[in-house]
């Protein structure tokens, strides 16, 4: 187990990264805030879901998801419509146009990664990224228990999750 001054380090990182989730808003696209990045990433790494479970996933309340999926939906970024399995309910899904939001947010991420970490081996970048993953566990994150990614991260911090953590999303696991 490590030192008390190990994790006090380790909290005055977790401190300091506020740096990184600002300048990784300052590169969003102005029409596309933290939210609405979030919902569209969740959207496209999990696919087609009730509302339920992108409050759940966004760690947030419905009201705050309800914000969030009106903006986009006023977008033409994603749509609702019923669920067969309850009528009650909706499905949301991303649209042609979400799915090209969704790129350029990659696009705009993994630009903005590569420029920052261009002294970073490829081992050096694997190994945050599992540590990471693995931290991201230790505190019981609903996400971690996904496939792998398989194309670059798009980073939207979620402003009303409890840590703003950073989350990444792929299409593929969709």
């Amino acid at each position: 187990m490590a030192e008390r001054t190990q994790y006090e380090e380790l909290m005055r990182q977790f401190s300091a990264f506020g740096a990184v989730r600002r300048e990784l808003g300052r590169i969003m696209p102005s029409d596309c805030p933290a939210g609405s990045a979030a919902v569209l990433t969740l959207l496209d790494r999990y696919g087609d879901m009730r509302m339920s479970k992108l409050a759940e996933l966004l760690s947030v309340d419905m009201s705050v998801t309800s914000r969030h999926v009106a903006h986009v939906v006023d977008r033409g970024w994603i749509e609702r419509s019923p669920d067969p399995a309850d009528k009650r309910s909706r499905i949301l899904r991303l649209t042609p146009g979400g799915r090209a939001q969704v790129d350029e947010l990659s696009r705009r991420t993994a630009q903005l990664l590569a420029d920052r970490l261009n002294d970073w081996s490829d081992e050096e970048v694997g190994q945050l990224i599992r540590l990471m993953a693995r931290l991201r566990a230790s505190f019981g994150d609903c996400r971690t228990a996904q496939p792998p990614p398989t194309r670059p991260p798009v980073v939207a911090d979620t402003p009303h999750s409890p840590h703003h953590e950073l989350e990444r999303t792929t299409r593929t696991p969709a």
